[in-house]
């Protein structure tokens, strides 16, 4: 079945969140803010999902979830090997230090408004160039 037009112009957000109630209330406010959601429950499920969908725009990760890796260093692990696609990082558990966060990855601090984490994901898809 191919996609419908008005899918086809959406930008695509892998969300990985383990927490299932915060990751449906955030694919409610991605959807209304017109993203393409595809979810992931953590890192190990959000690799596959990039190994097998080339139209992932941006990642949207809470640091804290199962496996062997935190958020942060999946953050990292994105920007080597997918650097197209852009990263926002979020927690209401830990700030980043120094050095937590590959360069081109922007951080929020949970509880977030709807507004501001619409506005922070469309942030971070800005090429470089166009920010400067």
């Amino acid at each position: 079945m191919k996609p419908r037009r008005e899918i086809l112009n959406r930008p695509v957000v892998l969300l990985v969140e383990d927490e299932l109630l915060v990751r449906l209330t955030q694919v409610e406010i991605l959807r209304d803010a017109e993203f393409w959601v595809v979810e992931a429950q953590d890192a190990d499920e959000a690799f596959d999902v990039l190994k097998k969908r080339a139209d992932i725009n941006v990642v949207l990760t809470d640091v804290n979830m199962p496996g062997s890796i935190d958020g942060f260093e999946f953050a990292r692990l994105v920007r080597q090997g997918w650097p197209d696609v852009s990263v926002l990082v979020i927690s209401g558990k830990v700030a980043p230090r120094p050095g937590d966060l590959p360069e081109g990855t922007h951080f929020l601090q949970k509880p977030i408004r709807a507004e501001a984490l619409v506005t922070a994901l469309k942030q971070a898809m800005i090429p470089k160039t166009e920010k400067a």
